[in-house]
């Protein structure tokens, strides 16, 4: 009875869900996870991704890999130029240009990661850089390898040449508008061909003939202008202007998914002001 008494009398041992980590959001601050998410958020908000949650799963996986700090720092650690290429080209992908604010920040990012010099060479982006990440990001879309090819000469920079920042901003932008463009002529031939392979050539030559009349239209020598002035070519102008050339009395061959798409990139083309 002594013995069961002193035992009472003794304190009661601390649950074990308490002993050492203490309560749930005491433990998030130990480990430090409150502050790892909550940069990790503003990472999302700084760079506003087209696809956040495949940006978060990069994040968290250069965070694993490459120790406390990769995910801030990893950039200036990449030892080789592919490396560099790569997480350049990772940064440009990051927001679409209509985010200007997110996609100046995410091109300035590219910028200083092209530009970190290693032990061999002084620190800057020069023209080899920007041409390659400019091919690179060529190589995805829809758009010709023609068309990919006559963009970069108009805004390429000698390979031996500093290539300032406002001139490798509208180089990628450029690029990534050729994509664009080049996608929405694609949606546009899928509806003149219906459910064949072709499409009638009267009605392709009279949509690009609309369509190089609205980027003649265009105003501004940003090529998003371009974009939106193709963009303004509503359902009412295509539809006029496909009615009078089925009026016309002509016979008609068919045009290609690849011709009509290497017209319709060149127009484009040629609305871009060369780097000088």
């Amino acid at each position: 009875m002594a013995a069961y008494e002193k035992r009472r009398a003794g304190p009661a041992p601390a649950p074990a869900a308490d002993s050492g980590l203490g309560s749930e959001a005491e433990f998030l601050l130990r480990a430090g996870v409150t502050a790892m998410v909550r940069e990790a958020l503003l990472k999302v908000l700084e760079a506003r991704p087209e696809e956040p949650v495949s940006f978060l799963a990069d994040y968290f996986e250069r965070l694993v890999l490459g120790g406390p700090g990769a995910a801030d720092e990893a950039a200036a650690e990449l030892p080789g130029l592919p490396q560099r290429l790569a997480r350049a080209l990772w940064y440009v992908r990051l927001a679409h240009h209509s985010h200007r604010t997110a996609f100046d920040s995410n091109a300035g990012a590219a910028y200083e990661v092209l530009g970190s010099g290693g032990r061999r060479r002084a620190a800057g982006v020069d023209g080899r850089l920007y041409s390659e990440l400019l091919r690179r990001i060529c190589q995805a879309g829809a758009a010709p390898a023609e068309a990919a090819s006559a963009l970069l000469r108009r805004v390429r920079c000698r390979d031996h040449e500093a290539v300032p920042f406002d001139v490798f901003r509208y180089g990628v932008l450029t690029c990534f508008v050729l994509l664009e463009f080049a996608a929405k002529a694609d949606a546009l031939f899928a509806l003149l061909r219906g459910g064949s392979g072709a499409a009638d050539g009267r009605l392709c030559q009279a949509v690009l003939r609309a369509l190089e009349e609205a980027l003649g239209a265009g105003h501004g020598s940003l090529p998003g202008h371009y974009l939106e002035a193709g963009s303004k070519l509503g359902p009412d102008g295509l539809a006029l202007a496909m009615d009078r050339a089925l009026q016309e009395r002509k016979l008609s061959t068919a045009m290609s998914r690849e011709e009509f798409l290497s017209k319709a990139t060149a127009l484009f083309v040629a609305k871009v002001k060369p780097v000088e």
